[in-house]
């Protein structure tokens, strides 16, 4: 359904850190990395128990036994506990698109890899959406969260290697519109939308974007 640029990018034309890596931790001592993992298994175990839209930070607390302030200080707010949930997600999704194999990873034409990554993206958001639409609930943190960014730093690398005209920033958001977690959420579950339609939607807009590539 995409044009393709007839050349494919060799697999190491792009350093392993084509995309900055979001959820950096910070050095911390060994008690306290132990007590992050303690705190984050007893949030993920809620929300496989009862939804992301249902855990609060007491109900983490009380299953890690610890006191309430020690969840605030660790993650600052809920919507800090939601992206630190994402982060080990996060790892993995962006490693796929790092050093995978093609066409997600290194070694496919650039739209080629842009309609791989558009799909891989729908359905790990989908995999992780009750998290995904938790943490993006803040309207103030929603276009500077790491995971978008990383997203936006990958979709507009491959539009410029595809010889993409115009405004790429912009046209990155366009596309970035389309894999937001409640714009999925919506269609696959409140307008029960197929997965293929969903994806298929998204081969369509790649091609239209890309159109003059």
């Amino acid at each position: 359904m995409t044009a393709q640029t007839g050349s494919e990018e060799a697999p190491s034309a792009r350093p392993v850190t084509l995309l900055p890596l979001a959820g950096h931790e910070p050095q911390e001592r060994a008690d306290a990395a132990r007590n992050r993992i303690r705190l984050l298994e007893a949030a993920s175990r809620l929300v496989r128990e009862v939804g992301a839209d249902h855990v609060t930070m007491e109900a983490v607390a009380a299953a890690a036994q610890v006191g309430k302030g020690t969840v605030f200080r660790r993650f600052g707010d809920r919507v800090g506990l939601m992206n630190a949930l994402i982060d080990h997600a996060e790892k993995e999704f962006q490693s796929a698109v790092i050093c995978g194999p093609p066409p997600l990873g290194p070694g496919a034409p650039p739209l080629e890899r842009l309609e791989a990554f558009g799909v891989h993206t729908i359905r790990h958001m989908m995999k992780y959406v009750d998290l995904y639409v938790e943490a993006d609930n803040c309207p103030t943190r929603r276009y500077s969260a790491p995971a978008r960014t990383v997203r936006a730093t990958h979709v507009t690398d491959l539009l410029r290697r595809a010889g993409a005209t115009g405004d790429v920033e912009l046209l990155t958001q366009v596309l970035l519109a389309y894999l937001d977690p409640s714009f999925l959420n919506h269609h696959r579950n409140g307008r029960c939308f197929s997965a293929e339609r969903v994806e298929d939607g998204w081969k369509d807009l790649v091609a239209r974007v890309t159109h003059r590539c």
